[in-house]
C-alpha cells in the first residue's frame, strides 16, 4: 500500500473547494459525467455538481439514441438541460459520442445496412444538426468511441479478427470509417477539437498492451493520411483485479503526445474485485491507492484533463449495471463521493494528485 494510504488516516481535513477548483489551481481541468434528469430531481446530486467539477460530459444525453431516436426527429431537451447548467455554473461541456456501436436506434442500424451512400447520408445529417446545435458551447467531441477490437484475453469477448471492432459502422463504411467520421466533423466545424475515445488500454495486462498497440497503429495511420485528429481520450474504467504499472502506460501516453495529440482521461472510475474486503476503510484504501498511482502517472505524462464517469457511487454504472455489480449486495466504491455524497479517500487521492501535477 502506498505511503499515506493506510485505513483510518485517509481522510483529509474538510475543505470547501471542490476537485475542479483544486485542479484548476495546478493547470488541470477536472470534470465528471452528468445525468440531466438527476440535476433536476436530486438536490444533493445538483449540489455536488455545483461544487466539484469544472467540466461536464453528458452521460447519456448526447448519444445518438437520445438525440435522434427516429430519423429526422431530433430531441435535444435533455442535452439542453446540461448545456444550460454548464452556462449557469461556468462549466464547459464536452460531447460524447457521435459515432459509436452502442446507443444506436434500430432505424440507424437498418439504414447502415442499406449501403455506403445511405450510411454517409445518415451520418452527415446527424453531424449537421448536432454540431450546429452545440457549436457555441461544445468545443470538444468524442467523434468516434471505442473503435478498437478487444484482443484475446480481454475481460470482454474478442469482437473482431482485426484491429477494428466489428460494428455496423465498420460493415457499412469499411475500415476507413474512423477517418471518414473525423473528416466529416472537421468539415462542419473547422475549430472543433476532434477526439478518439477508447477503453481497456491503461492496465498492465497482455490484452491492454495489445490494445495499446492497436490504438497507436490506428492513430499513426490516421495522422499519416493527414486525417484531422486532435486528441485521444482514455476511458480508464480501472479494475483492481488487474495490475497497474506506470511505466508502460506512461510510454503509451508519451507516444501519443509525441504525435502532437492531447490526451484526456475521460471516464475514470475504479471497479473493485469480487474478493474486495468487507471492511469499508480497507476497500477505500485500495481504491484510493489505485487512483493515486494512476493519476500520478497520467498527470506526470502530460495529461491535463481528467473526468470521472459520474461523481457519486449512488448513481454509478458500477452500481446499476448487473454485469459489473459486486456479489452479496455490496456496491462498488469507485467514485470520489459515496452514495450519501460524502467525500471518500478517493477524493483525497485525486486532490493530492492535482496538487502535485
Amino acid at each position: 500500500m502506498a505511503a499515506g494510504l493506510t485505513p483510518g488516516v485517509l481522510r483529509a481535513q474538510p475543505e470547501a473547494s471542490g476537485l475542479g477548483a483544486i485542479a484548476r489551481q495546478h493547470g488541470v481541468t477536472f470534470g465528471a459525467a452528468v445525468q440531466d434528469s438527476l440535476l433536476q430531481k436530486d438536490a444533493d446530486y445538483a449540489r455536488a455538481f455545483a461544487t466539484e467539477p469544472a467540466m461536464l460530459v453528458p452521460e447519456w444525453a448526447a448519444k445518438w439514441a437520445a438525440l435522434q431516436p427516429e430519423e429526422g426527429r431530433f430531441e435535444t431537451a435533455a442535452l439542453d438541460t446540461i448545456l444550460r447548467w454548464g452556462q449557469a455554473h461556468a462549466q464547459p461541456v464536452r460531447g460524447h459520442a457521435l459515432v459509436w456501436h452502442n446507443s444506436l436506434p434500430d432505424w440507424v442500424v437498418a439504414a447502415l445496412g442499406e449501403g455506403r451512400e445511405r450510411a454517409l447520408s445518415v451520418l452527415g445529417a446527424h453531424l449537421d444538426h448536432v454540431l450546429a446545435h452545440t457549436r457555441t458551447q461544445i468545443r470538444d467531441w468524442d467523434v468516434v468511441n471505442e473503435p478498437i477490437a478487444n484482443p484475446p484475453g480481454s475481460d470482454e469477448p474478442q469482437t473482431a479478427p482485426g484491429d477494428l471492432r466489428d460494428t455496423p459502422w465498420l460493415r457499412a463504411l469499411g475500415p476507413g470509417y474512423v477517418e471518414t467520421a473525423l473528416r466529416m466533423a472537421r468539415e462542419r466545424d473547422p475549430t472543433l477539437r476532434l477526439t478518439l475515445n477508447e477503453y481497456g488500454v491503461a492496465e498492465d495486462t497482455p490484452a491492454a498492451a495489445e490494445k495499446r498497440r492497436r490504438l497507436l497503429a490506428l492513430v499513426r495511420g490516421l495522422l499519416s493520411r493527414n486525417a484531422p485528429l486532435d486528441a485521444v481520450g482514455i476511458q480508464a474504467h480501472l479494475q483492481l483485479a488487474n495490475p497497474f504499472r506506470p511505466e508502460p502506460f506512461a510510454a503509451f501516453l508519451g507516444a501519443l503526445r509525441e504525435m502532437g495529440l492531447a490526451v484526456l482521461i475521460t471516464e475514470l472510475d475504479i471497479r473493485e474485485s469480487w474478493q474486495a474486503p468487507q471492511d469499508l476503510a480497507a476497500r477505500d484504501a485500495l481504491v484510493a491507492e489505485r487512483a493515486s498511482a494512476f493519476l500520478a502517472c497520467a498527470l506526470g505524462a502530460g495529461v491535463r484533463t481528467v473526468l470521472t464517469w459520474g461523481l457519486t457511487d449512488k448513481y454509478s454504472w458500477l452500481a446499476t449495471e448487473p454485469a459489473v455489480a459486486l456479489p452479496g449486495g455490496r456496491a462498488h466504491r469507485g467514485l470520489p463521493l459515496d452514495a450519501a455524497f460524502r467525500r471518500k479517500p478517493m477524493w483525497d487521492a485525486m486532490a493530492r494528485a492535482f496538487r502535485g501535477a
